[in-house]
């Protein structure tokens, strides 16, 4: 899992849904550590706003699979990268497909800039300031929790 550039490690939700609301386009995603499982992996992934987190389990044999929509049959993968490939693509039971990989480098990158001094010439990201984060049961939402449609697991 460390040798995957989308990987970030123990960030925690929080974090996690942060950088990705630092991105903001609708289908940036990241793998993180699961806060509440050991051992467990997070694929966390950015639509209309809210973050949708899917467990990625890894089974006996060391085939990777994740959680979906109730109704889509669970795909085993032999490496992780295979499996980011096929949720590249449309209609595989998550929110929406892995269009736009938030890497650690550039994560590593990004916060690099935000801590350059003021009288730069360099554009800085100082003020991103991280938006109002609600609750749903399996998504979290930056905004209106009215707006907030029916999350998936």
């Amino acid at each position: 899992m460390e040798n995957l550039a989308v990987y970030h490690g123990p960030i925690g939700k929080e974090e996690g849904e942060r950088r990705l609301g630092q991105d903001s386009r609708d289908g940036c995603y990241l793998i993180r550590n699961s806060d509440s499982f050991p051992g467990v992996y997070c694929l966390c992934v950015l639509c209309n706003g809210l973050v949708y987190t899917y467990r990625l389990h890894r089974d006996s044999g060391g085939s990777w699979a994740a959680e979906t929509i109730p109704g889509v049959q669970k795909r085993y993968f032999r490496q992780m990268k295979n499996l980011i490939a096929a949720f590249q693509k449309p209609g595989q039971g998550i929110a929406m497909p892995l269009l736009y990989p938030v890497t650690a480098q550039r994560r590593a990158q990004t916060h690099m800039e935000v801590q350059m001094p003021s009288n730069s010439l360099s554009q800085t990201h100082s003020s991103l300031n991280p938006l109002p984060q609600l609750h749903t049961p399996q998504a979290r939402r930056y905004g209106n929790r009215n707006e907030a449609p029916q999350a998936f697991d």
